[in-house]
């Protein structure tokens, strides 16, 4: 792979001339911060191999994401809009606000509206009429969780969206949602360019699984993590107060495990983590239930942690349907885990007792921990750099300690999942004990 195919660039809507009113320097030597010039990248990998070692093949490099010094809309004449679609997420409220800071007091746009309800918010047939954001409107939302504007799931007629940002002369929308936010925001980016509109869309990746390719860590993760460690803690005294006491605690994570993961080397207090990348059984010599009994034989009491995505295996055949935005439905894999080990231990004559704790909901309304409320702040700013510079079709994304431009096919292409066979979940071996194969 030569140096250009390794250099991705995002779409752009024109060649930016416009001077920007930020009060950057363009030199080192002046007691400011710096524009970003367009000849610096970031890479998707930070280690490297010695002369002689493995090449890694898909070594990329993506723009860096910062003020620009040239713009390609004018500050006084835009106006821009907002909307987070899909679940919640701790942070949301810290997006909206600095987004809208940025714009009003930042560039000096004149004029931000917040989308309700998700993507019904752009098809006036559907949704309720937008809000203008203000200082007063946003002065204290980033100290809720949930979201001011309001948020749903599922796809809307991508045409009638268009047409709602050509009529209101909106010429900046952020989407702050996971992948699939993200293919709507794309969808509505390549109508608008067949339409030959002038409109910037800029995704902001919200997922709380951290699963976003080309993303080290996605806001609201931290929260969550640290809020599964008190209930993993809670667990465990659940647990060790009981005679023959098992702890249960089934954790967001669909398709990837970090939060799992993270929340099992942060509390120090699990015996099994059961993640989707990595395949287990109940039965058998090798499998989880028979290890479970060494476990209760010896300690007497146990910790276990599952994602929701775990252990899809165990239930033959898949579940049918999907939710209203795209995704693949699963079993609930924490209500067959508890009916399970209570009855194979009680089959045994030696019965446990289990408690079962599923704190989703509560993870997902909290408000944004110290760690993710910086994030979003950087994030929106930098959102709100490429909108104004004419970029589009693009998620912003904090990437090996620095942030880049990532085009919106590549970043939803696949999913970021857990390494078996990498650090991490050595890592969770290590802290938990069990076994690296739970197999039948």
């Amino acid at each position: 792979m030569d140096e250009s195919e390794r250099l991705i660039r995002v779409a752009t809507l024109g060649t930016p001339t416009g001077p920007s009113p930020l009060p950057l320097a363009t030199a080192t030597g002046t007691g400011r911060a710096r524009f970003v010039t367009e000849d610096v990248w970031v890479r998707n990998r930070v280690e490297v191999a010695r002369e002689g070692g493995p090449d890694p093949g898909d070594e990329i490099l993506f723009e860096k994401a910062g003020p620009r010094e040239r713009l390609f809309f004018d500050p006084a004449s835009t106006k821009a809009a907002v909307v987070t679609c899909g679940g919640l997420c701790p942070g949301l409220n810290s997006v909206i606000r600095s987004l809208f800071l940025e714009l009003h007091l930042g560039y000096g746009v004149p004029e931000v509206l917040g989308i309700r309800d998700g993507y019904m918010g752009l098809d006036p047939a559907v949704g309720r009429p937008p809000i203008p954001l203000s200082r007063e409107f946003v002065s204290r939302i980033h100290t809720d969780g949930g979201t001011v504007l309001g948020s749903s799931r599922g796809a809307q007629d991508t045409g009638r969206m268009v047409d709602f940002l050509e009529r209101e002369g909106i010429r900046l929308l952020f989407c702050i949602g996971g992948d699939g936010t993200l293919r709507g925001a794309h969808a509505i980016a390549e109508e608008a360019r067949r339409r030959g509109l002038p409109i910037a869309v800029v995704g902001i990746p919200k997922t709380i699984d951290n699963d976003i390719r080309y993303c080290t860590r996605t806001f609201g993760f931290t929260t969550a993590v640290d809020l599964a460690r008190q209930v993993i803690h809670a667990a465990h005294t659940e647990a060790t107060g009981a005679p023959r006491g098992i702890g249960l605690v089934k954790l967001m994570g669909r398709d990837a495990g970090f939060i799992a993961c993270g929340a099992t080397l942060a509390s120090q207090e699990v015996n099994f983590t059961l993640i989707p990348e990595v395949p287990f059984q109940l039965e058998g010599e090798g499998g989880l239930l028979a290890a479970l009994e060494r476990r209760m034989d010896e300690r007497e009491h146990a910790v276990i942690v599952v994602s929701e995505g775990a252990g899809q295996n165990l239930f033959g055949e898949p579940a049918a349907g999907g939710d209203a935005s795209g995704n693949r439905r699963y079993h609930d894999i924490g209500p067959l885990l508890k009916g399970r080990i209570v009855e194979h231990f009680r089959t045994l004559g030696s019965p446990v007792d289990l408690k079962y704790i599923d704190p989703s909901y509560i993870v997902r309304s909290a408000a944004a921990n110290t760690e993710d409320s910086f994030l979003c702040d950087q994030l929106a700013r930098r959102a709100a750099h490429a909108a104004m510079s004419g970029r589009t079709d693009l998620v912003v994304v904090g990437l090996n300690g620095s942030f880049a431009h990532v085009p919106i096919p590549l970043a939803v292409e696949r999913k970021r999942q857990v390494d078996p066979e990498g650090e991490l979940w050595g890592a969770v071996l290590a802290v938990t004990g069990q076994p690296a194969w739970l197999g039948g």
